[in-house]
């Protein structure tokens, strides 16, 4: 289709990334984020060759999004997030624009996407919260559309320049003026506006000067910033023409600049054209001056005058700082050896400019503080880049009783430092790296302030850096931070994250100081960091430590932890950070909790480079290395909590363990107890994120398998030992690691994936059982709040959960923690149906003996006996032990097995019998056929008469439901777990309770499957145990031949005789499977002889049976003449004959002694030989009993 209908193609993706806007799609997720992105590349990619077409089309697009009528908040959000994806898409189309662009494709963007792209940046809206961000964006779809587009964009500007020449209006329009802020300007692009600019800055009204003087600046600072080599040039060989140009324009601005308010205006213009013109800058250096350019000169020392605060005027000395921060500026783009004379004159003003700047006493202000701080920003790095060794300013901006507004600017300008390096002879970062202990310590008081200010958990204290103890004072008896101080805190310390993202060796350096302090500083600032995670209250700030912490998990980073001890303090350090967000992870302390998991996978895979990089090293530590011990005891399970987790003191132990330190200062590896207990929770967070309702957050899980399996691969190689000893499970878990490669797949389909992988986990350690336990918890919570919904009232004292189910609406544990529940959120039930199958597939591995020595290795030692955690599951009979949590959870499952909840109910109840039927762990089976034994035992009183309820019943078709998936089901495993309890007694109760429900339609159907049970389990005979099979099975078959042709013949209403020619089938289909080779035992102590009482339960049985097959041949006759429904009884007939055939033929098989005679006497051979003929199938069961088969033949001649 692209091929041959280009423009049909082109529409149809257009149409497509139309139809998946926010806008018309409604709120995003993460699989329409994805498709959208998608969407976006295509139509990139496109427009390389199809360009007009694609404009074109996003164009349409937003100028039909602007056109919208909206409602709502959501509305607005979705509109505003429709406008940000367009005009992005927009940008890079148009920075991607083929050279050889048509006339006409010029002509038609600048008619179409001009006037839109105008609208975002002439409806600016000051204080409203999209509008800023829309009109960056929208400037910078402008800024590459004048890229290509330079004639047709300044065409605009032209026209409407010469529009208000002849305007009389005082308050024109200016807008279209203002686009010269936001276009691509190149030195003869600037030329262009210079010249046209002094051509008519005469006639212009006043409003329309100050607009050009203000756009032209920008203008200038567009082309520096752009093309820092072209105004470089500048210098090395000067331009006469655009000198002549920016002259002109200084003498016009110096003229309209009659007032102090307007020099005020313009002296920010008027420095940068003096910048333009670098022959005049050095003629007005020397002592006589021509009279052509005293007015230059004068205008130095006027800019000097104000800004040592001589002038008189606040607005003079407020324009002066600001003319002379842009001198300082524009002077870094130029090398000292091409003009040293600008340095000069740079040098004069600097030391007033930096004491008007920074004066702590008397902080500069004009009233906007986003200008100011701006201002102050580059006036720093300014001056850095001039001369990077005087860093006074630097100190002051440090200390502890300056302003905060002055350690913003002092970050943010090393972050411009670090990120912007554009020219060679800038200096590096690396200059400031001497203020490394003085950043870190501002970095951990602005955390403690923030975090005390949000009103969430307060940063532990850590142990201050000795140089900068003094700043680290208390705040734990302070008042709490005003809300603006809060937000200033806020900020400082997003900028400080984003200034350790952007260069951690800033804040890990430590010069001078020996390996324990490294180690200790390297700790304080990664666990700040973590600290910052699970911050819901500072999502921006979270994101970007989770990227800071991404970046000091880089190898080269890592090896600055502790350069003395790398391998010791990043086994110490990493597993704490892992800790410490599992923890929160596994809490469901997190909103962004995928996201977060996504994260913790790339830490996973630094964490991996680093150990596979220094193999070999490690080998001197094998001591260290941490094996678990496959018979389930697992690792040590040591308590270690928020506190105990950034407990660290620099010099000393990093985290104090219990009654001795768990890691000296020289030493430390992975099998330090906080080690160990990192991976065992590393794994208890994947295994919990199973259960997730969301697809992605499964997957994501899944894939982190594969890094846990990396790792163990890795360490395996030190001491040459197995794989198995690090990670006992490692086979499952690389299959969870395949699987999360698959394809997308539905909900249900992945759970039951899951769930599969789940069964085969072979050995218990600490990490799964902790996650079951954990889930465990989760769920009984999660499960009394369902069944009380929607009584469930919020308890005292407890925090509404509102605001987590609307920002994650998925996470239902959130309210699992004491909450209510809302059961109309969909993934609220399904992560207890998740939850629910996760505990049944998982259970089994709990049960298994701590003390299982099926396997031998080697586990190092982990403290005393009665120091250590066991677990909270053990190995229990088959009876099961009531204290168990997997007893209880049994226990439970067999209660909701009957939930009558008005809204949920028959959902739990199918649920409940699906998992426990097909997803249920085979080690669980001998405990549940017990339970299911003991509770359908109390249907019965002391006499042995049935309690008939309707909960009783309900209970006991689930039962039947059930034991037929499970025994149907042949699960991995199964057929060693069915054997251990006898499920007789259960059986024998099932079909005594039935026998009393009576002929109703339901009654009917429970007996039916009932049957259809007794089936399936005489199919699994081999795999079953029996105490008494024989009279078991006799007394089944006693049973159940009393419902055979119970009410075949007195249902009136069609479907009821289908519905019992249903039952006779499968109770006949049980019969035979019963019979099979079975001989007869009566009753014992009827006082008759036994082979007299065999002989007349044989007769009873084949007596039922030659009624039956009567009975099939009489209805079938009837039915021959009829059609209709009646022909589908026909087939039913054909089926049950049979099954009588056989049952007779397995019954006499069994018992030829006892029963030839009846048969012969009963017409048995005559009548079964007939029917017998008509099938080829029954002919062959007939000849395979040998026992009689010769007599039966003899008898018929």
């Amino acid at each position: 289709m692209a091929a041959h209908k280009p423009v049909e193609w082109v529409q149809a993706v257009v149409n497509r990334f139309d139809e998946q806007l926010p806008i018309k799609a409604g709120q995003q997720n993460t699989h329409t984020k994805v498709s959208t992105e998608h969407n976006k590349e295509c139509l990139i990619n496109i427009s390389k060759y199809k360009f007009s077409l694609v404009i074109s089309g996003l164009t349409n697009i937003l100028k039909n999004v602007n056109n919208m009528r909206i409602f709502g908040e959501t509305a607005e959000k979705n509109l505003y997030l429709s406008q940000l994806i367009i005009l992005d898409t927009l940008e890079k189309c148009l920075a991607g624009q083929p050279k050889d662009t048509m006339r006409l494709d010029e002509t038609m963007l600048v008619k179409q996407l001009l006037p839109e792209i105008c609208h975002f940046i002439h409806t600016y809206r000051e204080g409203n919260q999209h509008a800023a961000e829309l009109r960056n964006s929208a400037s910078g779809v402008l800024f590459s559309l004048s890229c290509n587009n330079f004639n047709a964009v300044f065409s605009r500007i032209s026209t409407r320049l010469q529009e208000l020449t002849v305007c009389s209006e005082d308050n024109a329009d200016v807008h279209d003026i203002e686009l010269l802020q936001y276009i691509s300007v190149d030195c003869s692009k600037l030329k262009r506006l210079l010249q046209e600019t002094v051509f008519k800055f005469k006639a212009l009204k006043k409003v329309a000067q100050l607009a050009v003087i203000n756009s032209l600046e920008k203008a200038f600072w567009n082309w520096v910033e752009n093309y820092p080599d072209e105004f470089t040039k500048l210098y090395q060989t000067p331009q006469t023409d655009m000198a002549d140009c920016a002259e002109k324009l200084f003498d016009l601005v110096d003229g309209f600049a009659e007032s102090t308010k307007r020099k005020a205006a313009v002296w920010p213009l008027q420095i940068i054209l003096l910048v333009l013109c670098p022959e005049i800058i050095q003629d007005i250096a020397k002592d006589v001056v021509e009279e052509t350019k005293m007015n230059k000169k004068l205008f130095l020392d006027n800019l000097r005058k104000a800004l040592a605060g001589h002038s008189g005027s606040r607005q003079l000395t407020e324009s002066a700082a600001i003319a002379c921060v842009k001198l300082c500026k524009a002077s870094t783009y130029i090398n000292w050896e091409d003009n040293s004379v600008i340095f000069l004159l740079v040098q004069s003003m600097v030391v007033d400019l930096k004491n008007l700047l920074f004066n702590p006493s008397k902080p500069f202000s004009r009233g906007n503080q986003n200008a100011d701080v701006d201002l102050m920003i580059d006036c720093l790095v300014s001056c850095f880049r001039i001369n990077p060794h005087n860093n006074q300013h630097f100190k002051i901006c440090l200390a502890q009783n300056s302003p905060s507004t002055f350690h913003y600017v002092l970050v943010n300008s090393l972050h411009r430092i670090i990120t912007n390096s554009a020219l060679d002879w800038w200096p590096k970062i690396d200059a400031v790296y001497c203020h490394s202990v003085e950043l870190r310590s501002m970095f951990s008081e602005t955390l403690h302030k923030a975090i005390q200010g949000c009103g969430a958990h307060p940063a532990i204290r850590m142990t201050p850096s000795l140089t900068f103890k003094e700043k680290m004072t208390s705040l734990k008896f302070k008042e709490k931070p005003t809300d603006l101080e809060t937000r200033s805190y806020k900020f400082l310390l997003l900028s400080l994250v984003k200034l350790i993202h952007a260069d951690p060796k800033l804040l890990l350096c430590n010069p001078r100081k020996q390996g324990p302090e490294t180690q200790g500083s390297t700790a304080e600032l990664i666990t700040g960091l973590v600290q910052l995670v699970p911050q819901s209250s500072m999502p921006d700030i979270a994101q970007e430590a989770m990227e800071a912490l991404l970046v000091l998990h880089q190898l080269d980073s890592i090896d600055l932890w502790n350069p003395d001890a790398p391998i010791e303090t990043f086994w110490e350090i990493s597993s704490q950070m892992l800790f410490y967000i599992c923890k929160k992870l596994t809490s469901h302390q997190m909103l962004s909790s995928t996201e977060i998991l996504k994260w913790l996978r790339e830490i996973l895979i630094c964490r991996n480079k680093f150990l596979l990089k220094n193999k070999q090293s490690d080998r001197s530590s094998c001591h260290f290395l941490f094996l678990y011990d496959v018979s389930g005891g697992g690792p040590s399970q040591i308590s270690l909590d928020h506190e105990e987790m950034i407990r660290c003191a620099p010099g000393a132990t990093l985290r104090k363990g219990k009654g001795n330190s768990s890691m000296e200062s020289t030493g430390g590896c992975s099998g330090t107890p906080i080690c160990r207990q990192a991976q065992t929770k590393l794994e208890v967070a994947l295994y919990m994120f199973l259960w997730s309702p969301d697809i992605e957050a499964v997957l994501v899980a899944m894939s982190c398998f594969r890094h846990l399996c990396e790792e163990a691969d890795i360490r395996c190689g030190v001491d040459e030992v197995s794989v198995h000893n690090f990670l006992p499970n490692y086979n499952t878990f690389m299959e969870f690691a395949s699987v999360s490669n698959m394809m997308s797949t539905g909900r249900a389909a992945l759970q039951k994936r899951v769930m599969a992988l789940l069964r085969r986990i072979e050995h218990p350690t600490a990490g799964n059982t902790e996650a079951w336990e954990d889930t465990h918890a989760k769920w009984e919570q999660a499960t009394k709040l369902i069944l009380n919904y929607p009584k469930t009232k919020m308890e005292d004292g407890q925090v509404t959960e509102s605001l987590h189910k609307t920002i994650v609406k998925r996470r239902m544990s959130h309210v699992s923690g004491g909450g209510s529940i809302d059961l109309s959120d969909t993934d609220s039930l399904q992560e207890w149906i998740n939850m629910t199958g996760f505990l049944c597939a998982l259970g089994g591995v709990c049960l298994q003996h701590r003390s299982n020595a099926g396997l031998a290795t080697y586990s190092p030692p982990m403290g005393p006996v009665n120091e250590r955690k066991g677990s909270m599951i053990s190995m229990v009979s088959t009876e099961g032990n009531a204290e168990t949590p997997v007893s209880k959870f049994i226990d439970r499952l067999l209660t909701l097995m009957v939930c009558n909840h008005e809204k949920v109910g028959l959902q739990i109840r199918t649920n409940i019998k699906d998992l426990v039927g097909l997803e249920l762990s085979p080690a669980l089976y001998p405990m549940l056929f017990n339970k299911l034994k003991n509770t359908i035992s109390k249907f019965f009183d002391s006499q042995g008469q049935v309690l008939l309820t309707e909960t009783n019943t309900q209970f006991v078709e689930q039962t039947i439901a059930i034991m037929k998936n499970l025994l149907d089901n042949h699960t991995e495993g199964s057929s060693e777990h069915l054997g251990q309890a006898s499920i007789e007694t259960m059986m024998l109760n099932l079909v005594r309770y039935v026998r009393v429900l009576g002929n109703l339609v339901h009654a009917i159907q429970i007996k039916t499957k009932l049957c259809q049970l007794v089936e399936v389990m005489m199919e699994r005979r081999d795999d079953l145990s029996f105490c008494q099979e024989m009279k078991f099975r006799n007394k089944m078959v006693e049973y159940l031949t009393d419902w055979v042709m119970g009410t075949s013949n007195q249902a009136t209403d069609e479907d009821v005789k289908c519905l019992t020619r249903d039952l006779d089938q499968a109770s006949m289909e049980a019969v035979v499977s019963l019979l099979a080779g079975l001989p007869l035992q009566p009753e014992e102590g009827d006082g008759v002889e036994l082979m007299e009482a065999k002989s007349q339960l044989f007769l009873k049985y084949f007596t039922l049976f030659m009624n039956l097959l009567n009975d099939c041949s009489e209805v079938e006759d009837e039915s021959a003449q009829t059609g209709g429904r009646k022909r589908g009884m026909s087939r039913r007939l054909a089926s049950l004959r049979h099954c009588t055939v056989l049952a007779m033929s397995n019954l006499l098989n069994a018992n030829v002694d006892s029963g030839l005679m009846h048969s012969i006497v009963l017409g048995f051979f005559n009548q079964a030989w007939a029917i017998i003929k008509t099938s080829k199938q029954e002919l062959r069961l007939w000849k395979s009993s040998p026992k009689f088969c010769s007599r039966e033949q003899n008898l018929i001649r």
